[in-house]
């Protein structure tokens, strides 16, 4: 039994389409020839990247903790760190979390939008979840969270049906685990936990905000 599933009825390939949904004709290249239905895009790279850097940390530690992670104290002079430290995490356990629920949802807000679209919601809801969190700390920050916040939070607005499995048992629809996990995270905020809470509702308002303006704009 799947953790996480996605109970949508009927899935299309949006790979090449624009983010009004029409059908753009495929550029020529080593990614048309990539079957639909294997993971080889934009997100299946986040998430190889991610397990990549993890081994790179194990060997390298102090490169990757001190240049790729987040420092708020040298923003200002390593300011790749705003994208790179999504693709650094703490230990195994943090990292399989959050490749588990980008393997779920990252894939399927992608299969709905195409992945141009996909990756301008990863990547900013990311950044402003950052920029939210060091508002209330001053601590070095790793992880895709605030990314994956907003990946989950466009992807409720814009596809209400789905249905998940919480705690691998309990089903929900997308729209109550997103209220259940803000509530969760709101309720924490300024524990000592090392968990950026704040990222994480930040990161969950912009893909809101994100999903409210597509519905406007585009029919999913």
């Amino acid at each position: 039994m799947k953790p996480f599933q996605a109970m949508a009825g009927r899935r299309e390939d949006n790979r090449y389409r624009d983010e009004w949904g029409e059908s753009q004709k495929p550029v020529n290249g080593w990614r048309s020839h990539i079957p639909s239905g294997l993971p080889i895009t934009y997100s299946g790279l986040i998430l190889l990247a991610c397990i990549v850097v993890f081994f790179i940390s194990i060997i390298f530690p102090n490169f990757v903790y001190n240049y790729l992670a987040l420092n708020p104290d040298y923003v200002l002079q390593r300011p790749w760190t705003l994208i790179t430290h999504m693709f650094v995490h703490a230990d195994f356990n943090h990292l399989f979390w959050n490749m588990l629920f980008l393997f779920f949802f990252g894939m399927e807000l992608e299969r709905r939008v195409g992945e141009n679209k996909f990756l301008q919601i990863y990547i900013f809801s990311g950044i402003v979840a950052a920029f939210g969190q060091m508002m209330i700390s001053s601590g070095s920050m790793v992880g895709a969270s605030g990314a994956l916040y907003g990946v989950m939070g466009c992807l409720a607005m814009i596809a209400p049906e789905i249905r998940i499995l919480l705690f691998f048992v309990i089903p929900v629809s997308i729209r109550g685990a997103v209220v259940l996990f803000a509530l969760i995270d709101f309720l924490t905020l300024g524990s000592a936990d090392n968990i950026a809470h704040m990222a994480h509702i930040v990161g969950l308002l912009v893909g809101l905000a994100y999903g409210q303006a597509m519905m406007r704009t585009s029919k999913y």
